[in-house]
């Protein structure tokens, strides 16, 4: 550093001093920081400085940028969507923010009972009321996403049943594949999941049965499916895939949105052993990047209990009588208790998010997701409807969807990304571009109608469309 140089820290970074790098480097015995990525090949190692804007040393100036950054976004509030797709834009009541931002649960440090300010009966409830939504006895804390759930759940009947492969739908949204795969491990390691994926039916949209038949044998761990599906279908044969599995001794894994379960019947009355899926759709807003939220359930059985990653809410009496309390139970399991030696690894970021969706499924009520159920399948088989007297345009599987459906474009002699961007500027986000990861449909696009979109939104859509692809 030159003489004239003064070393300041960085406003975000205190250990940035020079100071207290070189305390830090003879702490550990090191004599410069260049020794500590000493075992990076040098071919793999820039050269150059990396082109990274001028530093910002204000606040003020800093929100001033950041600001301006996020004004070039396009908002689903200030445009009509249709995207859904793994994050759906339903109605979050005003409650649920209001409850998660208390004190008491926003900064509510894990990990000790000091830190319970009634967190611990919170969970409980979340926990009870999900139970009872798909069906199961017995509900951990929540993961972070669907995908991940569908992880956890696949290497939990891995360890139970012994065998290392797992058939998947090929209709399964192609980046919870990809965290499937992730934790299913390459197949260099050990604990290496071999995931086999099952054609659909082109009649239903659903797994060909035909191609479950020949997949099934004694070397399967487990069969998962959705119900709805991620391109929208309720599975006709749930039951009976269920039934085929079980006979071969494989687990049944099934993915779920819950806020489909006020219409559709729960994964537990059709014979899922154990039931992942969204805790989005239940009272969590639209966000980026992650965050928003998986969970995991079975039957309360004591071998399904022990192959949990997650943490358990649970009730007990205390000894004053009438008295309960909640704490968590098989800690030692979890990553927390047994850090690389627990069942899989997990995370607590969105444990928040548990309590929102207690809120939620608190105000709704059996009745209230019969209501939003019926409304959604309404309004989005009136979406489909409609698009598909649009010239040119085709509605596949028109009947057994639930939200979400596809839409073909391919005789309009349009692409999904040339009809999408026609859509966006007149103020319209279209639906999902399909044409990438299921060529097999051609130009297709997956549209996804909630309870938030009303006659007069899905007509505009349709009249735009017309206008677009005429």
């Amino acid at each position: 550093m030159p003489e004239n140089q003064v070393s300041t820290a960085h406003p975000y970074m205190a250990n940035s001093v020079a100071g207290i790098k070189q305390a830090m480097l003879d702490a550990i015995g090191a004599g410069s920081i260049e020794e500590l990525f000493a075992q990076i090949p040098a071919a793999h190692r820039m050269k150059r400085p990396l082109a990274l804007p001028k530093g910002m040393k204000s606040e003020a100036e800093l929100r001033r940028h950041l600001v301006g950054l996020l004004a070039r976004n396009q908002s689903c509030e200030a445009n009509l969507s249709f995207l859904g797709a793994g994050c759906w834009q339903h109605h979050v009541p005003a409650a649920c923010e209001e409850v998660v931002r208390r004190r008491e649960f926003l900064t509510s440090v894990f990990g000790s009972p000091a830190s319970d300010h009634g967190r611990n009966q919170a969970w409980f409830e979340f926990t009870s009321q999900l139970g009872e939504l798909v069906d199961c006895d017995l509900v951990g804390l929540p993961v972070y996403s669907w995908g991940a759930a569908a992880g956890h759940a696949i290497r939990m009947a891995e360890r139970l049943t012994g065998r290392r492969r797992v058939l998947v739908p090929r209709n399964i949204d192609p980046e919870r594949l990809g965290v499937i795969r992730t934790m299913a491990e390459p197949v260099e390691m050990p604990h290496h999941i071999e995931l086999v994926e099952l054609a659909w039916d082109p009649a239903t949209g659903g797994i060909d049965m035909a191609a479950l038949d020949a997949a099934l044998s004694d070397e399967i761990a487990a069969v998962y499916l959705e119900v709805p599906a991620y391109l929208g279908g309720i599975e006709p044969n749930a039951a009976a895939i269920a039934e085929k599995a079980r006979a071969q001794g494989a687990m049944v894994v099934v993915g779920v949105d819950p806020i489909s379960l006020g219409i559709v019947a729960p994964p537990g009355a059709y014979g899922a052993d154990i039931v992942v899926g969204t805790l989005q759709t239940l009272g969590i807003p639209m966000n980026c990047g992650g965050g928003v939220g998986g969970f995991i359930a079975s039957r309360d059985e004591e071998c399904l209990a022990r192959e949990y990653p997650t943490l358990f809410a649970s009730i007990a009496e205390t000894v004053q009588p009438g008295e309960r309390g909640f704490a968590l139970s098989l800690f030692h399991q979890s990553s927390y208790g047994s850090r690389e030696k627990g069942k899989d690894w997990t995370g607590n970021s969105v444990y928040l998010w548990g309590i929102a969706n207690a809120v939620y499924m608190g105000l709704m009520g059996p009745a209230g997701f019969r209501e939003v159920g019926e409304l959604i399948i309404a309004r989005a088989h009136y979406a489909a409807g409609r698009l598909a007297q649009v010239p040119g345009v085709a509605v596949k599987w028109k009947s057994g969807f639930f939200k979400e459906f596809v839409v073909d474009f391919t005789d309009t002699g349009k692409t999904v990304h040339e009809i999408n961007a026609a859509l966006r500027a007149r103020g319209i986000f279209g639906g999902k571009d399909l044409s990438a990861d299921f060529p097999e449909l051609g130009q297709a696009a997956l549209y996804c109608v909630t309870e938030i979109h009303t006659q007069a939104d899905i007509d505009r859509l349709a009249e735009t469309l017309e206008e677009v692809v005429g």
